[in-house]
């Protein structure tokens, strides 16, 4: 019996897109069922993350024309994280394996039925990952390879350019319902569940249609998200940096001390306000990692909800 596919595709703002995409999809899954590599009742899920558009408008249109499309929309936007997440837990008891994808198109479709393939032989998690990023700019090269760069060497496990295109088994997504962070960094968090995993590379391709939602602000945020959510590397790099500075000033009060003595000190302002920048510098930079670290904290204290799904496109069956 072929698995049970649904594709869970976060959608925010993307009326120009997803009129394209929604039929390279629908192509797409036709032909695995075609195919015979998956079941007749995948279906492909859209998650509407609060869309100021007519995104909403669209997938449930999409839905009414097509029964593999299905769609369900938060109550308001909380981020491309949140929104996928919501689609994954959404689908984890009805299906044998999901596959994750951005709305775009930048992603190559057609390496779905690769992903499907390591699947049958063995993979629960299989990874899409960037093999070339030909039609990225230098800097958007250049930040997005920093980006991996990061967040490995802060601690955080994330398979090199990869994103958010990945396959899962529904057994990997019982285990994954464990975690509750409220903080969520999905790349960094699906090695941790373990199992057998491998990749599937793909050349990235340009934007189908409309304008991407993830400017450098947003990267450089969620990579602060996924360092201080997974690792704890950077308080680490406090206490260090702390020790080497309590080295270098014992080693200046014995040095002044000696030139005391020697009557080889001067008045000079200079070097005092340069010792108290740097000091307080430090000290500043302490204190907002620190920070970072205590508000994610208070954030998961209040143990909030995730997500919070306002709308169906359609309606499960008890048995579901």
């Amino acid at each position: 019996m072929p698995p049970k596919l649904i594709i869970v595709i976060p959608c925010y703002n993307e009326e120009e897109v997803l009129p394209i995409t929604s039929r390279l999809f629908r192509e797409e899954l036709e032909g695995l069922i075609a195919r015979s590599k998956v079941s007749p009742d995948s279906r492909i899920l859209f998650v509407n993350d609060g869309s100021k558009d007519s995104t909403w408008e669209i997938i449930r249109g999409l839905s009414e024309e097509c029964e593999l499309f299905e769609g369900i929309s938060q109550s308001r936007n909380r981020g491309h994280q949140n929104a996928l997440l919501a689609g994954l837990m959404e689908v984890r008891d009805i299906c044998d394996i999901t596959i994750s994808i951005d709305c775009d198109g930048q992603d190559d479709i057609s390496a779905m039925e690769r992903m499907v393939d390591e699947y049958l032989g063995g993979a629960e998690i299989v990874y899409g990952v960037r093999s070339a990023r030909r039609t990225d700019t230098f800097f958007k090269r250049f930040t997005a390879q920093s980006f991996y760069r990061l967040l490995n060497g802060m601690g955080a496990e994330v398979v090199y350019n990869h994103a958010d295109y990945r396959l899962v088994s529904s057994r990997v997504l019982k285990e994954f319902a464990g975690f509750r962070e409220v903080n969520i960094f999905l790349r960094g968090m699906f090695p941790l569940v373990g199992f057998r995993s491998t990749c599937v590379y793909y050349e990235r391709s340009e934007r189908l249609a409309g304008k991407s939602h993830y400017p450098l602000s947003k990267m450089l945020s969620l990579a602060i998200d996924g360092i201080t959510s997974l690792s704890i590397k950077p308080i680490r790099f406090i206490t260090v940096m702390g020790i080497f500075v309590a080295i270098l000033s014992f080693i200046g009060v014995i040095w002044s001390i000696v030139q005391y003595f020697l009557h080889n000190t001067i008045i000079g302002w200079s070097s005092t306000v340069s010792i108290i920048c740097f000091i307080g510098g430090i000290q500043l930079i302490s204190l907002g990692i620190i920070g970072e670290y205590i508000g994610k904290i208070y954030m998961e204290t209040k143990a909030r909800p995730r997500y919070i799904i306002s709308e169906r496109t359609f309606v499960r069956n008890e048995k579901d």
